[in-house]
């Protein structure tokens, strides 16, 4: 099976987190926290960086890491490691999303996650 290694933006404002749809492929239509495939040679900061650069048209800057999902898809394996970010400069651009809102833990399960980020989610509703 093959493994996939990416890393996951969890982008902090004022108590809320920021969700996107995706807008392509298998899982189009699902929520997940953005983010990317870690290229050869990248760190995971560096590829968060520049995959939130390509997605949201946005600079984040990294706050710590959050955590690491192991999750087996039906053709592979995700391996995505999840860091809390705030904003530095810009504002988000639905570049490759369909839409993305920016959620509470009121609200933090009103829409579909996708597998592997429902963990995420269900460890960030015991520390928002």
């Amino acid at each position: 099976m093959k493994t996939i290694n990416v890393v996951g933006a969890i982008i902090v404002k004022e108590g809320k987190i920021y969700a996107t749809q995706r807008g392509y492929g298998e899982f189009e239509g699902g929520w997940e926290f953005p983010g990317g495939k870690v290229e050869d040679g990248e760190s995971d900061d560096e590829a968060l960086v520049r995959e939130i650069k390509e997605e949201l048209d946005i600079v984040v800057e990294i706050d710590g890491f959050f955590h690491k999902v192991d999750y087996r898809y039906e053709k592979f394996r995700l391996i995505m490691n999840c860091y809390l970010c705030h904003i530095v400069s810009g504002v988000p651009k639905l570049i490759e999303h369909s839409n993305a809102k920016w959620l509470g833990k009121k609200d933090i399960k009103s829409v579909e996650w996708l597998p592997a980020d429902v963990e995420i989610v269900d460890k960030l509703l015991d520390e928002i």
